[in-house]
């Protein structure tokens, strides 16, 4: 079987994993060379993510790309403890979640495919394609046409192969967050811990890595679409955290500051495939709620696995979609109360406040564990 995957991000390197795993030939054309630069904010993968990574086998160099979080706390502006739990597993796992840059991870999951036998083209993109019965003919940049048996569109939150599925299909929507990351040094806070505060200005998350360094990530809420370049003068973020006491302190010491990003948000993708082109990860369904990365690597473990195990690719696309929406819906839903929490007014965050204490004590393992002991 011969594979075209479009994008090489961590949805695109895992399927080519994945499918290289099952003997397909798998060609993956990614248009950025390097997925290292200083770019958008650090990624969590959850206990699911990374028993999909294991399926995979790359979760070893995945590990040595970044550092285990064993809790995860959440907090008021005020500086009130809201909850103290396991960071995206349940208590009784011990596989740790893990933290690392995004580009980190891409650059590993890379790797491995290449490893694996997959071939990654860089500096060439998809633009088109068409469903010719027992295959589909793959358009690249500039006109180049090469033919397939399949066509996995793994290229994103704007990706093309969504809309050469469904010209109708919905398009991303600002979602009213500008999100600024960097590092800053020389503080002493607690290593091994994943923090959440939920800020007048907007959540603020920071996690201290090896050797110090405190990765911070500001999610700012603006309703208008702003400059982001505007919002991430450290000047203007400083004062928008003033009253919280340790965001203030972080991004007073800040070092970095890497390009600020907006958040989008994606109405419920109709159409993820037809009989020669399925569309992963945020391609189809961009969920947040820090379970992105893992939703992608989910994916492509379903995915290899339902074409190993049909007699025909169009029966193997449908039993991947049917194996994957229930799921999906039910982490949008999820992720959609996380940003309803994080971007409240005073009224709301007061009642939140009050309130979350007993949900988390009292109902938050019950409520995530379907998310966290998913076996892909």
């Amino acid at each position: 079987m011969d594979v075209v995957v479009a994008g090489g991000g961590v949805a695109g390197a895992a399927c080519a994993i994945a499918l290289r795993r099952i003997g397909a030939r798998v060609t993956v054309y990614e248009a950025y060379e390097d997925p290292v630069g200083q770019v958008g904010s650090f990624v969590s993968l959850a206990g699911n993510g990374l028993r999909g990574l294991e399926r995979l086998g790359c979760l070893e160099a995945v590990q040595r790309a970044g550092f285990p979080v064993a809790r995860q706390r959440m907090w008021a502006s005020s500086g009130k403890l809201l909850g103290d739990v396991p960071r995206g597993r349940r208590s009784a796992d011990d596989l740790h979640g893990m933290t690392l840059m995004r580009g980190e991870l891409v650059r590993t999951l890379r790797a491995a495919a290449s490893r694996g036998g997959a071939r990654v083209v860089t500096g060439e993109r998809v633009t088109g394609s068409v469903a010719r019965g027992d295959g589909v003919r793959v358009t690249l940049e500039g006109g180049r046409e090469i033919g397939a048996d399949l066509l996995v569109g793994a290229d994103g939150l704007w990706s093309p192969t969504r809309k050469i599925l469904d010209p109708a299909a919905p398009a991303p929507v600002y979602a009213g967050i500008c999100n600024v990351s960097g590092v800053a040094r020389g503080l002493d806070l607690e290593p091994g811990v994943f923090n959440l505060v939920f800020a007048g200005a907007g959540a603020f998350l920071h996690v201290v890595a090896p050797g110090g360094a405190v990765w911070w990530s500001a999610q700012v809420n603006c309703a208008e679409e702003p400059d982001p370049t505007a919002v991430a003068d450290l000047a203007r973020l400083a004062e928008c955290y003033r009253t919280e006491r340790v965001p203030s302190s972080i991004l007073r010491a800040a070092t970095e500051v890497h390009r600020p990003t907006l958040s989008h948000v994606l109405a419920p993708a109709r159409v993820w495939r037809d009989d020669r082109i399925a569309l992963v990860g945020d391609a189809a369904h961009p969920v947040g709620a820090g379970q992105g990365a893992s939703m992608a690597i989910e994916d492509a473990v379903v995915l290899a696995r339902s074409l190993a195990a049909a007699s025909t690719v169009p029966d193997a696309l449908a039993a991947y979609e049917r194996a994957r929406r229930p799921r999906v819906a039910k982490v949008a839903r999820m992720a959609e109360d996380n940003r309803d929490a994080k971007v409240a007014g005073p009224v709301k965050r007061s009642l939140n406040d009050l309130f979350m204490p007993f949900f988390i004590r009292h109902f938050y393992e019950r409520a995530t564990g379907w998310l966290y002991a998913y076996q892909p």
